[in-house]
């Protein structure tokens, strides 16, 4: 039995559809307690501001988000006994606010972008609250070097993996990911994944705000861009179709910049793919030229070595599709 909710942050990496001679596996964070990825960075920024004697139990945190890291904040909070005041866009998804008010958070609404909201937290911040600093605060990355990282190493066995491929919001998911895993395997490749509309590390300009927690106009200073190989643009209207496949072919409810990660990821496994392995393109298949029943047996698996030597592609999904659903990307007839 956990002590706390708290204990239960970690999640699943499952393999999800691949191209021919290539396996993509996605971490899905949306399984973390408070249902994203910002679970860890959290949870790893209070504990670090207690360390230090920066937040003391009658403190009230403060802090910027478009929605996943507040609700992180709200959980840790919640169990924490903090008060805390969230301030975010106002067009971001009122099911974002609707959870962090059910926590016990306060929601402090601007208009505009994220800056706007950072703005509005630092005034708030000069009156006494405590801010973690999302963007700035090294914890956040440690919080993935320490437990996303090693989790996955953990969850591929004695596979290699061949690449990473992440969003950006923050920075502290890909490098603090990216960091661990380039330790174990130091040819990985690390592709940043960013909105087509706002490709800051692409164009060196921000645009349209158009995705949920990912591409906030502006390169963060947890974004360890020496790690980087590569970026990847995806549009939103790709990433949203994607976010359909996902959940009515794979049973995967995730959000836009889930989409987008696949998307790049789809194509990053496409350009390393080795088409003569007997790779299973899809989760659940057995490779070609398998024995379906020795392997239902728990027979041997003739082409176990060369599934092994598939190239392996390893994405992030940050949260839920449930977060989304007031923005009409479910509609059923939206591919009609």
């Amino acid at each position: 039995m956990n002590d706390s909710v708290l204990d239960t942050i970690g999640s699943p990496l499952v393999q999800v559809y691949s191209p021919p001679g290539s396996t993509i596996a996605a971490k899905l964070e949306s399984k973390n307690p408070a249902g994203s990825a910002k679970d860890r960075p959290a949870l790893w920024m209070v504990e670090q501001a207690e360390r230090e004697g920066v937040l003391s139990p009658d403190d009230r945190i403060v802090e910027p988000t478009s929605g996943n890291t507040g609700i992180g904040l709200a959980l840790v909070a919640a169990t924490k006994g903090y008060d805390l005041t969230i301030v975010m866009p106002s067009s971001k998804s009122p099911e974002r606010r609707q959870i962090m008010r059910a926590y016990g958070a306060d929601i402090d609404l601007v208009d505009g972008e994220i800056s706007d909201a950072k703005n509005r937290a630092d005034s708030l911040a000069q009156e006494g609250m405590v801010q973690l600093h999302q963007f700035e605060n090294p914890a956040n990355t440690e919080a993935h070097y320490r437990t996303t990282g090693p989790e996955i190493l953990q969850q591929v066995g004695d596979r290699s993996i061949d690449a990473l491929v992440a969003g950006v919001g923050t920075g502290g998911t890909i490098s603090g990911v990216g960091r661990r895993l380039r330790e174990a395997f130091p040819e990985m490749e690390i592709v940043a994944v960013e909105p087509e509309a706002n490709a800051v590390l692409s164009t060196g300009e921000s645009g349209e705000d158009a995705f949920q927690g990912m591409g906030p106009g502006f390169v963060s200073d947890n974004l360890e861009l020496d790690l980087l190989d590569s970026v990847e643009t995806v549009s939103i209207d790709a990433a949203e179709a994607e976010c359909r496949r996902l959940a009515r072919e794979e049973g995967l409810l995730v959000g836009q910049s889930s989409g987008a990660s696949n998307v790049a990821a789809r194509r990053v496994a496409a350009r390393l793919a080795t088409p003569e392995l007997n790779c299973p393109p899809t989760p659940g298949t057995v490779a070609p030229n398998t024995d379906a029943t020795a392997q239902a047996d728990g027979g041997p698996n003739e082409t176990h070595g060369e599934y092994d030597d598939c190239p392996l592609v390893v994405t992030v999904f940050p949260d839920s599709g449930e977060r989304y659903m007031s923005t009409g990307m479910f509609d059923a007839d939206v591919d009609a």
